[in-house]
């Protein structure tokens, strides 16, 4: 063995140092976006970390959803799974977060087709909006303040098909476990100028947690026009989802009841989007290409939660009181305390947004004083309108922890909201190459952000929620990269990326009043901007003569400081009950490597090898100071100190994947994922033991049974390990009959598998 690995590292090195004077195959070349909307440059003369995906990749790997992708294969990424549901995961990327759950403090942007697809009124994200088949390639940046509000921590563009770049039709159809069943039909077509393409995704499951089903439909569509110098493409998108996701759940309760079990019940999301865009380009010549776009996007989404309550009786009346004030409801009367309004909440809202835009950009590509140079210049605008409005019920909990409302509604809960946010952008990226193995790249953005906030609620004399917010900002960047030799690149960069506070965060920061999320907004105290100050550099390449195939690697190190950056602060006994502030700096700094390799014919004739494994080492922690409430004792505070660690952040992420075909006809493929320990969410002063970290083993095989016939099947967790992907702290008092120690886990989805057919033509 010793021999083996001496000899390996022999050779390599050897590639290394006298590839200088051997001509050597670096396969093919990526080609990345120079901004949300496109353009093109070489991946490596970008002076920063991309990772990139295509639709044959998505695929084979046969993941339900591209966060799925994302989780197994990509690195620095992993996910935590807080709601249980299968399309509703949180993404984090380097210690940043892009999620559907309102309350965390985002800071990845995500774009369609040059469209920013985070939601208006939050900045979340809503991963069950796309389906998977539409796709066709995904790149995940490292910050670039090119990308616009929240790329604090990176970026991920996704592209979707069209005719001419997924001239097939095709069904999928797969079923199994959780009684879980999706059915997928997708067609393309082009005659070289006019091309269409359609996706719709039926999917549906009853859910391996009780009480959790969903139902998912999706539909996608291009229209494409292509001609000698210019394109254009007509996008329409939408949806009708619903989710349920049941969320974390005491361990003395899954240790008692199984790990299916649920808390309350039930925890359901419903979303109705509307996407259509309009893009086109245009080859003024050689040298010179504008772009551009304009969209309409609407999402009516509607929640539910069926939560504990942390109102009582009043001490000394027949009252219900709540913090030893009592309780008035809409009408505006005190609420009687009887045992319809003892136990339990049932918490609402309602939410249209509407945002519509558009950006322009113009892409030069000619020679800058003899030497090459890639330059973009551009602008957006954006505008959206959300009417929100939310409701919490008294109520009791039943005898399977679900709630029976009592049709009497808590005045300090209800809300009606008109939030307006005009966003407007000026963008420029331009790589300059000094020599032919140097290039630098610059790059800025300027930011105007107006948020206005209406109180539309009527009983509100003082109009609390009313407010007038502006924001601007101009973040730079500039890196250098340098092929030290054909397999090795260098890269280095520093970036600046600002997230300005969202509408629902304005409307919930004042500690002396704490609002239930995403139910209850009443106060706005100002908040600032968040501010990120990364840098990152590493090396990577391409050692494809070492294995006579292809083998790309790299290895990196990053450093992210975030200047007031804003948490969501616990306050009272129900977990999403607090408010938003600025807690000062927080840093996420780490070393990241990635390896791909891919050989044909390795032992034989008839075997092709494919493998990739990544690792990360990331620490992610407050830098100053502030108090929070204690996760023991939610009537007292303690104090987070510089240097404790970031909730739901692990310290170590390893992947691995490896696949292998057979007669160009058999595929089978493992991929495994370690994730660290983690500090439990509400324990910011890092005062109780971490969750502890786990590994997860999948599997997938597929076969070809004729060019146009496949047979595919996968199965998750194949060793049935019990481990739990999420930790919070949270409040059992008035469910359970026996004492819990307040931590909550979202416990991993038991050994399942699926099997199904894909028909091509």
């Amino acid at each position: 063995m010793k021999k083996i690995v001496v000899s390996l590292f022999t050779l390599t090195l050897s590639q290394l140092v006298f590839a200088q004077d051997e001509s050597q195959d670096l396969g093919v070349m990526n080609i990345v976006a120079t901004s949300p909307l496109g353009g093109a440059i070489e991946a490596d003369k970008l002076p920063t970390n991309v990772q990139i995906v295509n639709a044959d990749q998505l695929e084979k790997a046969q993941t339900i959803s591209l966060s799925d992708y994302i989780n197994r294969y990509l690195g620095s990424a992993h996910v935590n799974e807080a709601q249980n549901n299968p399309l509703q995961p949180d993404i984090h990327y380097r210690g940043f977060v892009a999620s559907p759950l309102m309350g965390l403090p985002q800071g990845l942007s995500t774009y369609v087709n040059g469209v920013r697809f985070n939601e208006p009124f939050g900045d979340t994200v809503n991963w069950d909006l796309i389906p998977q088949g539409a796709i066709e390639s995904m790149a995940m940046y490292s910050s670039n303040p090119v990308y616009g509000l929240n790329s604090l921590g990176g970026a991920i563009a996704i592209k979707t098909k069209t005719g001419f770049s997924s001239p097939k039709h095709q069904i999928e159809v797969y079923g199994g476990s959780f009684d879980r069943h999706s059915e997928e039909l997708t067609s393309g077509w082009n005659n070289g100028t006019w091309g269409y393409f359609v996706d719709l995704h039926h999917f549906e499951e009853v859910g391996w947690r009780n009480f959790s089903p969903s139902n998912a439909n999706q539909g996608f569509g291009t229209l494409s026009w292509r001609g000698d110098k210019g394109s254009l493409d007509l996008t329409l998108g939408a949806n009708d989802n619903d989710l349920r996701g049941n969320g974390p759940a005491p361990l003395e309760l899954l240790k008692k009841e199984g790990r299916s079990t649920i808390f309350t019940q039930y925890d359901q999301t419903v979303t109705r989007m509307f996407f259509s865009e309009l893009s086109g380009s245009y080859n003024v010549n050689d040298n010179v290409t504008m772009s551009g776009n304009t969209y309409f996007r609407q999402n009516r989404m509607r929640t539910f939660n069926g939560d504990n309550s942390d109102y009582e009786a009043c001490s000394d009346s027949a009252f219900l009181c709540g913090d030893s004030s009592p309780v008035i409801d809409t009408n505006g009367n005190l609420v009687v305390f009887n045992d319809s309004v003892n136990g339990a909440t049932r918490n609402t809202n309602a939410m249209q947004m509407r945002s519509k835009g558009g950006t322009f950009q113009t892409a030069f590509t000619g020679d800058l004083f003899k030497h090459e140079n890639n330059l973009t210049v551009g602008t957006s605008y954006d505008n959206s309108q959300t009417h929100f409005a939310s409701n919490s019920e008294l109520g009791s909990l039943t005898a399977n922890r679900g709630t029976a409302g009592s049709n009497i509604y808590i005045d300090k809960s209800k809300v009606r909201l008109h939030a307006n946010t005009e966003t407007v952008g000026v963008f420029l990226s331009d790589t300059f190459s000094i020599t032919e193995k140097l290039a630098a790249t610059v790059a800025g953005r300027y930011n105007h952000i107006n948020v206005e906030l209406k109180d539309q609620y009527i009983n509100d004399d003082e109009k609390n929620l009313n407010g007038n917010h502006n924001f601007e900002r101009l973040n730079p960047s500039a890196g250098l990269t340098y092929q030290l030799l054909p397999s090795v690149n260098v890269y280095g960069n520093y970036a600046e990326s600002a997230r300005a506070p969202t509408p629902m965060e304005l409307s919930c920061a004042d500690p002396e009043a704490p609002c239930k999320l995403p139910n209850s907004f009443l106060s706005d105290p100002p908040l600032n901007q968040v501010v990120a100050h990364t840098w990152e550099t590493g090396f990577r390449g391409k050692l494809n003569k070492v294995i006579n195939g292809k083998w790309d690697w790299n290895l990196g190190f990053f450093h992210a400081i975030n200047n007031d950056d804003i948490i969501f602060h616990r306050a009272g006994n129900i977990a999403s009950q607090g408010y938003f502030s600025n807690v000062g700096k927080t840093r996420r700094y780490g070393i990241e490597f990635g390896s791909t390799l891919e050989k044909e014919s390795l032992f034989s004739a008839i075997d092709d090898w494919h493998f990739t494994t990544h690792y990360t080492y990331l620490n992610a922690q407050f830098l100053d100071g502030f108090a929070i409430q204690n996760p023991l004792n939610f009537d007292e505070l303690t104090r987070v100190q510089s240097g404790d660690k970031i909730p739901s952040i692990p310290q170590h992420i390893f992947k691995a994947a490896l696949s292998v075909d057979l007669w160009k006809k058999v595929s089978l493929g493992m991929d495994g994922m370690y994730s660290g320990n983690q500090v439990f969410r509400g324990d910011e002063s890092n005062m109780t033991a971490p969750l502890s970290g786990y590994w997860a083993f999948n599997g997938t095989a597929e076969y070809k049974i004729t060019k146009n016939l496949t047979l595919f099947g996968k199965v998750n967790n194949i060793f049935d390990i019990n481990f739990n992907t999420f930790g919070v702290y949270g409040q059992t008092d008035g469910v359970l009959d026996y004492p819990t120690n307040g931590r909550f886990v979202s416990p991993s989805a038991p050994r399942a598998g699926w099997i199904g057919v894909r028909l091509s033509i």
